[in-house]
């Protein structure tokens, strides 16, 4: 018998026992129904405000419920727990939950909220979520629910918001934060010029002096490893989009931090918490986000600097520097929150 007559009846063997396989079930049971998989619930809200460390013990018990280790594997509630960190901006809660919901870890398959979960952990630095973020390409729709603002969470809860000033002058500093102190390292040089030139921006100088604090430390030759320089720490771009033109001259510096807040705070229409956190991550991502971006530092840098103006949320804005940021219409219309992970 010829080599080629030999290979094709072993290859009609091959097909008429795969057919008889298929067609008993066989194949069926031998794979997992991926339709049947839980889509977990969303986590309840957290009550009181939320430590790192919290989120530390949340991702690390979902570890150990993903992968049974001292506890019976649990994908569902291993799904909830990094969703629950993931809200506070764990970069590895977000990477490992979007890889469970990549892989049909367990749970659903859903590659849409995938992308957006290894987006965020990929803005975090987080190399291996860049990875992946480039291989499902950019998110689409809103954020899902493991990346939205906590609703409870002192932070970002919704505050109410104060009587619109008439014209497009804004008003007045408030009182509030004019009575605050200044921090403690403040040179007098500088409190003094900040003093002098905020209100040409129409600037409360406790403002801006707690945001040099927490940028720079009060020094002008800060230099981040993101290439933000100065006393107000400004990227290159930011510098050139408010006409710095010398990034280490203190005064253009400061002036040119001052001209971001003041555009901040008229497209937020004086939400100082908004403010903060486009100030540190850029608006973009707080549109996108519709809030805080889920990003552990940003987090951090905006509840530092509302603790040192005293959880102060509203300051008065100039509304003819530019329009409202279409976020807030959206945030203003949104329905509920749905109750799903996807």
């Amino acid at each position: 018998m010829s080599r080629r007559l030999l290979h094709a009846r072993r290859s009609r063997s091959w097909l008429a026992a795969t057919l008889c396989w298929l067609a008993t079930g066989a194949f069926a049971q031998a794979l997992p129904d991926l339709g049947t998989l839980p889509r977990p619930e969303a986590p309840p809200p957290e009550r009181g405000p939320v430590v790192p460390a919290q989120v530390e013990r949340w991702r690390t018990e979902a570890k150990a419920y993903e992968y049974g280790d001292g506890v019976a594997r649990d994908a569902v509630l291993a799904a909830q727990l990094y969703c629950r960190a993931a809200r506070y901006g764990d970069a590895e809660s977000q990477f490992n939950l979007g890889w469970m919901l990549t892989n049909a870890r367990g749970i659903e398959r859903d590659e849409a909220q995938a992308a957006h979960l290894f987006a965020a952990a990929a803005e975090q630095g987080l190399a291996q979520a860049q990875n992946m973020a480039a291989r499902l390409g950019t998110p689409l729709g809103p954020p899902p629910p493991c990346l939205r603002p906590p609703e409870q969470d002192p932070l970002t809860a919704a505050a109410p918001r104060p009587p619109a000033s008439k014209g497009r002058g804004g008003r007045a500093p408030s009182a509030f934060l004019a009575a605050l102190p200044l921090p403690p390292n403040a040179p007098q040089p500088i409190v003094r010029f900040v003093d002098l030139v905020a209100p040409e921006y129409k600037l409360a100088p406790q403002l801006v002096l707690a945001v040099m604090a927490s940028e720079s430390g009060f020094d002008p030759g800060a230099l981040s490893p993101k290439n933000a320089q100065g006393l107000m720490q400004l990227m290159p771009d930011t510098a050139a989009r408010f006409k710095v033109r010398k990034l280490s001259d203190p005064v253009e510096n400061i002036r040119g931090g001052m001209a971001y807040l003041r555009w901040l705070l008229a497209y937020y229409q004086g939400d100082i918490l908004f403010t903060l956190a486009a100030y540190n991550a850029g608006e973009g991502a707080v549109d996108r986000y519709r809030g805080v971006p889920p990003y552990a530092e940003t987090r951090a840098y905006v509840r530092r600097i509302l603790a040192s103006l005293g959880g102060q949320r509203w300051h008065p804005y100039d509304a003819g520097v530019t329009p409202p940021s279409p976020m807030l219409a959206t945030l203003s219309a949104a329905a509920a929150a749905p109750t799903r992970l996807r």
